[in-house]
């Protein structure tokens, strides 16, 4: 009883070693972390620049209709100064019309602009991610972080890879 015993005991004893070593093994791998400035990416990629500039160029098209179409209705407005007053109620029917189409057209020409732009983000974040991705995998990373100040409070510069992720983007 006492043989059984003991070999029972010896028997648990190097199950937990067996058991310990292997856990040990699972838990040796040592995980690769990288975080990524995105805002910092996001700004210096190329894209982004060009992308801007296309909006600013739209943007400044657009106000230019604005300005001209506010300039019509000043002028309007001038006229109807001079006029009687059963004319002048004619013409402020009028420029009530035009008020009307330059408040359609400001409504419209920016969820046009807004709309343009969203999809253009979209496009480069895709990219961004992507990049990210890919730069990911191939380098055996097992986590990538954004590095935002309102979530990640530290990081080690060794674990940051946005320029890396700069220069992959920006080669394209």
């Amino acid at each position: 009883m006492k043989k059984l015993i003991v070999l029972a005991v010896a028997f648990i004893f190097a199950a937990g070693l067996l058991i310990g070593g292997i856990a040990e093994k699972a838990y040796a791998k040592e995980v690769k972390i990288g975080y990524v400035l995105m805002a910092k990416v996001f700004d210096e990629y190329y894209k982004t620049k060009d992308a801007e500039k296309v909006l600013a160029g739209k943007g400044s098209i657009k106000e230019a209709e604005r300005k001209k179409m506010i300039d019509e209705l000043k002028k309007m407005k001038d006229e109807q100064a001079l006029l009687s007053d059963k004319a002048k109620q004619e013409k402020q029917a009028a420029i009530e019309s035009k008020l009307k189409i330059l408040q359609d057209f400001d409504l419209k020409t920016r969820d046009e602009l807004l709309k343009e732009r969203n999809d253009m983000l979209s496009g480069i974040m895709a990219d961004i991610n992507k990049v990210i991705t890919d730069y990911a995998k191939a380098e055996g990373y097992d986590v990538v972080l954004n590095s935002d100040p309102r979530v990640m409070l530290y990081g080690s510069e060794g674990m940051d890879i946005t320029t890396t992720i700069l220069t992959k983007l920006n080669k394209k």
